[in-house]
């Protein structure tokens, strides 16, 4: 079974469908990309995926569990296992980089040692391990809130691997970067990638950046999906199509600050 499967899926927000009918089977370890238009529902698929958008029909599993009847404390279980990269980094800016990236430990620390911030010396080798794969290490000790963008997004993945994830979700992780930090946060989530064999799925305006990193390319437009394989494979018909712009719904999708907004629609 793959990390991510979905049959006859259709999401959306109360009767509003955005994604509709897919079909859709994402192995561990594939570096994936969703690609097309602004509002065709890239991020409402791509937080689908996480429980944060009501399943409307079809079935959807992830990591061998079914969105469709899942219970709240088992939503959490299943949280802690996807990481969650914003374009916007969701990072306590006064807080430091070591301190931002030991917030990704939080779900398997006990509450004390959490609240003031007390790490073991294991702990300690943990979060030094993570800053040198997205190479933040000599920023340590600095505040968040003096780093450049580039070097904020290279901090929320750190804090995403320090979950221990199977999977990472990143919504549209560059869009607001220059090209040299952008290229940088990407070499960052190829190297997660293949470090720690994370399976990573984001949604890229840039498709020439799909074509460099991802493994695959899902083009998505009208709500369905009309390409899925290799990047190399993109003819230019193809791109033309994905990105015609006469389907697209410029209401489709919907910027999300927390993983954990859309709870209450989930079964209780």
């Amino acid at each position: 079974m793959g990390h991510i499967q979905a049959e006859n899926l259709t999401l959306g927000y109360s009767s509003k469908k955005v994604i509709q009918g897919i079909d859709l089977n994402i192995q561990k370890g594939e570096f994936l990309s969703i690609i097309g238009p602004s509002g065709v529902g890239k991020s409402t698929l791509l937080m689908g995926f996480n429980a944060t958008t009501s399943i409307l029909g079809g079935n959807l599993n992830i990591l061998g569990t079914n969105l469709g009847t899942i219970r709240y404390k088992e939503l959490k279980v299943l949280r802690a296992k996807i990481g969650v990269i914003f374009q916007g980094f969701n990072l306590v800016s006064r807080l430091s980089v070591l301190d931002n990236i030991a917030s990704g430990m939080l779900h398997r620390k006990p509450l004390l040692s959490s609240i003031i911030r007390h790490y073991s010396s294991q702990e300690y080798e943990e979060i030094y391990e993570y800053m040198k794969v997205v190479g933040i290490e000599q920023e340590a000790l600095s505040r968040c809130d003096r780093l450049s963008g580039g070097q904020k997004q290279r901090v929320a993945i750190a804090r995403a691997i320090a979950q221990r994830p199977e999977i990472i979700l990143a919504d549209e992780p560059i869009s607001s970067l220059d090209p040299v930090s952008a290229r940088s946060v990407l070499e960052t989530l190829k190297n997660a990638n293949e470090k720690y064999g994370i399976t990573v799925v984001s949604n890229l305006h840039q498709l020439d950046y799909a074509r460099e990193f991802c493994s695959r390319v899902i083009g998505l437009n009208g709500g369905r999906i009309v390409y899925d394989g290799p990047p190399d494979q993109l003819s230019p018909a193809t791109v033309s199509q994905i990105y015609h712009k006469e389907h697209t719904d410029h209401n489709a999708d919907i910027c999300f600050s927390s993983p954990f907004a859309s709870a209450s629609l989930l079964p209780a």
